[in-house]
């Protein structure tokens, strides 16, 4: 890619940008939430046809001008996107040959559809049947489904974009197991991700952008290539501390105490959370460690007005005193704010602006008659805006356009709006380079200062380590541990994380 330029209104996302990926390599691409990586990978995969940028693509040494995605993939060239492309209702094998359909006569033979998604299923190593219904397996397996889609079109240069960003540490290290034998078959993979230990251990070469320009390519093979050298690429200076200093809490009262709590299943009725006793102080940020299906993400939904489950039992008291939270209004009402760890399914409205979704909890406190008064508002969003440094232009733009980090600064504004004192925050820098990370726990901090109590669930035990107080730990729906900030060790944390799993399979 030569002198690659691409604007929008507003905007310049990349700016005299030069690619170079060799054949047969695992090319990187890092850098901060608005960097640049996703537009242009939607250049180079025809999302943005020819015409809508300046400069230009050769492969295999010929000239490109794709006009969509179907001319890309006509050259080999495949993009998987963070948002799966692919139909819940339809089956594996239906899926796989989506828009490219075995048929015979205008008729799609099945047997061979199926027998062929069997053999690509074999591929990549998902043992699965293909009439299995996508909606029926994890996103670590439809990641997989997608990789099989792409290898029925022949791809030459498979791109995926943060392909382990929803995976746990198991399916992240199949994917990665996955894309080294796709690369020793010769088919070239551009990766962008956030996860930089995954990258430093999988790529052959990493270029670094930032603010739309190509900052370095280095290679593993002649550079010295560190975390610290990327970061530095990344965000412009060297981050020698990945958390933001942080005087002695002062801890004050309980805010919120959970007693023997215990939530099922909604559709198969067994218990996914069982007996936890949990507290959260004033000014305290309290972790919640966990493997994947241990219930943490059940957990933080049931105590938020039963937003998740079934024969939910237990109870809750706030600042000491018993509460009955029956729904999501009664646990707002309360002061209980939850931060979805899906911040673009479950916590904003995309095709909203800033100013709608910094409002929407709260509407009631800028109502008037039942009227809501659009100048106060348009007022608290931009205060917001300023006050945690929201990059976008105004409060006015719509919020699907942001990056990453900042949609969960909006996710953030929209529970303070609410005047929550208990924060639930559920995986709040998935997806986040590290420089909007540390902006993240900067105001974390901040609100724990401000003498709010706050419960961070993470998958990433250095993230807990580095941010908080107190760390509880879960295992298949009970708490195995609680270690305090001096002694947690991400060690001690995966002992408790996988106490009595044994027992439980």
């Amino acid at each position: 890619m030569r002198g690659i330029t691409k604007a929008f209104p507003g905007v310049r996302a990349l700016h005299d940008v030069n690619l170079s990926v060799r054949r047969g390599e695992i090319h990187a691409i890092c850098g901060e939430n608005g960097a640049g990586k996703s537009t242009l990978m939607k250049v180079l995969s025809g999302v943005y046809p020819h015409g809508s940028y300046a400069g230009e693509i050769l492969f295999d040494g010929e000239p490109c001008r794709f006009s969509g995605i179907r001319d890309s993939e006509h050259r080999g060239i495949v993009i998987i996107h963070q948002e799966l492309a692919l139909c819940p209702q339809l089956s594996i094998a239906e899926n796989i040959f989506l828009g490219n359909e075995r048929a015979t006569r205008g008729l799609i033979d099945w047997n061979r559809t199926n027998h062929e998604a069997g053999l690509l299923l074999e591929r990549v190593g998902l043992a699965e049947n293909p009439v299995t219904l996508v909606q029926d397996i994890g996103v670590g397996k439809q990641q997989l489904v997608e990789i099989a889609k792409a290898l029925a079109k022949r791809v030459r240069l498979l791109i995926l974009d943060e392909p382990t960003a929803a995976l746990n540490d198991e399916d992240s290290a199949h994917l990665l197991d996955l894309l080294r034998g796709l690369r020793d078959e010769g088919i070239t993979c551009v990766i962008i991700s956030h996860k930089l230990n995954e990258v430093i251990d999988i790529a052959d070469a990493i270029t670094i952008l930032r603010d739309g320009e190509v900052i370095e390519t280095l290679r593993a093979d002649s550079d010295d290539v560190t975390e610290d050298r990327i970061i530095a690429g990344m965000v412009g200076r060297d981050l020698e501390h990945r958390f933001p200093p942080r005087p002695e809490p002062t801890i004050g009262a309980e805010a919120l105490r959970i007693e023997d709590w215990t939530v099922h299943d909604p559709t198969r009725g067994r218990p996914v959370v069982s007996g936890v006793n949990l507290t959260l102080r004033r000014g305290e940020i309290v972790g919640l460690a966990g493997l994947m299906g241990a219930g943490r993400t059940e957990l933080a939904m049931s105590v938020f007005g039963r937003a998740y489950g079934t024969g939910i039992s237990g109870r809750l008291y706030k600042d000491g005193r018993p509460i009955e939270v029956r729904n999501v209004r009664d646990a707002i009402r309360h002061g209980i704010a939850y931060a979805t760890e899906d911040r673009k399914r479950y916590g904003l409205n995309l095709i909203e602006d800033v100013k709608r979704n910094v409002s929407a909890a709260a509407l009631p406190k800028l109502a008037r008659r039942g009227w809501v008064d659009d100048n106060e508002e348009y007022r608290v969003a931009e205060e917001f805006r300023r006050g945690l440094n929201i990059k976008a232009p105004s409060v006015l733009s719509v919020t699907g356009k942001l990056s990453g980090g900042n949609q969960q600064k909006v996710v953030l504004s929209k529970w303070m709006f609410t005047d929550a004192d208990v924060l639930i925050l559920d995986e709040p820098t998935r997806g986040i380079d590290v420089g909007a990370k540390y902006e993240i726990y900067s105001i974390v901090n901040r609100l724990a200062a401000e003498g709010r109590a706050i419960l961070v669930i993470s998958s990433e035990l250095p993230e807990l380590l580095g941010l908080c107080d107190r760390i509880y730990a879960l295992s298949a729906g009970r708490i195995t541990g609680e270690v305090s900030r001096r002694e947690a060790t991400q060690e001690l944390l995966m002992q408790y994380m996988t106490k009595g799993l044994g027992q439980t399979r």
